[in-house]
């Protein structure tokens, strides 16, 4: 797993998180989790979600985000293909 300890030193900055599609997701750390060992989803306050042109599309006054890469997906409930 890699190491995003260095997330804990943004707490209470505003942090802009860059997606390879252009979205941004723009807003204020309020807190890591878990408190302790690698961080595995920041809690986010005034958080604004924007497309690859800027425009904002959801606001949000919490915010719960993982910061890791996305290793995959898969259907765990729905109609089966």
């Amino acid at each position: 797993m890699p190491d995003y300890s260095r997330l804990r030193d943004l707490m209470s900055h505003r942090v802009t998180f860059d997606f390879d599609t252009g979205a941004r997701l723009v807003g204020y750390v309020s807190a890591c989790m878990p408190d302790k060992g690698p961080v595995q989803i920041l809690r986010m306050s005034r958080v604004d979600l924007l497309d690859a042109n800027g425009k904002v599309l959801e606001h949000h006054d919490d915010f719960s985000f993982i910061p890791n890469m996305m290793t995959g997906y898969r259907i765990t409930e729905g109609p089966q293909a």
